[in-house]
C-alpha cells in the first residue's frame, strides 16, 4: 500500500472474513472504524489490538444493519467520519445469507432481512460515505465484498434472494463508478469464492465438500478466509489502484468457472 495510514471504515458482523481483513489492514497501519453490532465488534477490536500490540487505535460504531431508516446509516457514518476527521476508504463486508432453501418457500420476514442487510444497507452506506467524500473534495475508495453467487458464472441453488442482492450490489458498483467518478471516488467489488463454512458446502456436508473439492476445483481447495482476500482489499483501497473503478474482481480460485463441474461432484 502506497500510503499505509489509510483511514478505513469497515462493516462486520464478526465473521472470519471481515475480522481477518480488519486484522491485515491494522497490521498495515490503517486506522480502522468497525461498524455493526457494537458489543460483538468491541470484542473483535480488543483481539485485533492485542495482535498488533495496540499499535493504532480502533474505533467501533454501532449500527443495526436491518434498520430501514436511511438517517440511521447517515448518523453512524457521521460518527465514523468524525472519529478520524475523515475517511479514505469504505469496505463493506457485512452479509447475511440465511439457510439454503427453495425460494418458493422463503418466508417474507426472512426475505426482507436478506434484502435489508445485503442491498439496502450497502445502498445507504454508499450514499452516506460518498456524500462526505464529495463534499470534502477528498475522493476515496469504496469496496463491496460479494460472492460468486452474484455473478452469472457462479450460481448455485438454494440462495435466490441472497444471490439477487449480490447481483444488485455488483451492478450498483458499475453505475456508481459512472456517476461519482467525477468526485474522484472509486467503487469496486470483490466476488469471493466459497469457503468450507459457507452455506453451500455445509449443505452437501462438510466432510464430503472437503474431500471432493480436490476433484472439482483447479486449486484443489476452498477459500482460505485468513489469507486469500486481504491483499485484494488492500490493493483496492490503495493508491496503486487509482485507475480502477466499476470493476468486480473474482478471488475464487476459478470456482466460478467450474461451477457445473463442481456441482456434479458435490
Amino acid at each position: 500500500m502506497d500510503n499505509q495510514a489509510k483511514k478505513v471504515l469497515l462493516t462486520s458482523n464478526g465473521d472470519e472474513i471481515s475480522v481477518n481483513i480488519a486484522l491485515h489492514l491494522a497490521k498495515r497501519g490503517c486506522r480502522l472504524v468497525l461498524m455493526g453490532n457494537e458489543s460483538c465488534l468491541r470484542s473483535v477490536r480488543d483481539k485485533i489490538m492485542d495482535s498488533t500490540n495496540n499499535m493504532f487505535p480502533i474505533e467501533v460504531v454501532g449500527l443495526d444493519m436491518e434498520d430501514e431508516r436511511e438517517a440511521a446509516f447517515d448518523e453512524a457514518v457521521d460518527k465514523a467520519w468524525k472519529a478520524f476527521g475523515c475517511l479514505d476508504a469504505f469496505v463493506n463486508c457485512y452479509a447475511y445469507e440465511g439457510k439454503m432453501q427453495d425460494h418458493l418457500e422463503l418466508a417474507g420476514d426472512e426475505f426482507r432481512k436478506i434484502v435489508k442487510i445485503n442491498f439496502m444497507a450497502p445502498w445507504f452506506l454508499l450514499k452516506a460515505v460518498g456524500r462526505r467524500m464529495r463534499d470534502q473534495k477528498s475522493g476515496g475508495a469504496i469496496v463491496f465484498m460479494t460472492t460468486i453467487l452474484g455473478a452469472e458464472r457462479g450460481l448455485y441453488q438454494g440462495a435466490a434472494a441472497y444471490g439477487s442482492c449480490l447481483a444488485g450490489v455488483q451492478q450498483l458498483v458499475r453505475v456508481s463508478a459512472l456517476e461519482i467518478g467525477k468526485h474522484k471516488i472509486r467503487v469496486n467489488a470483490i466476488a469471493r469464492g466459497l469457503h468450507l463454512h459457507d452455506e453451500f458446502p455445509l449443505s452437501v456436508g462438510k466432510n464430503r465438500a472437503e474431500k471432493l473439492v480436490k476433484d472439482a476445483n483447479p486449486l484443489q481447495r476452498w477459500l482460505d478466509v485468513k489469507t486469500d482476500l486481504a491483499s485484494t482489499v488492500i490493493y483496492l483501497i490503495s493508491d496503486g489502484s487509482r485507475y480502477m473503478t466499476g470493476t468486480t474482481i473474482f478471488v475464487d480460485g476459478a470456482q466460478s468457472i467450474v461451477r457445473p463441474r463442481m456441482r456434479s461432484y458435490m
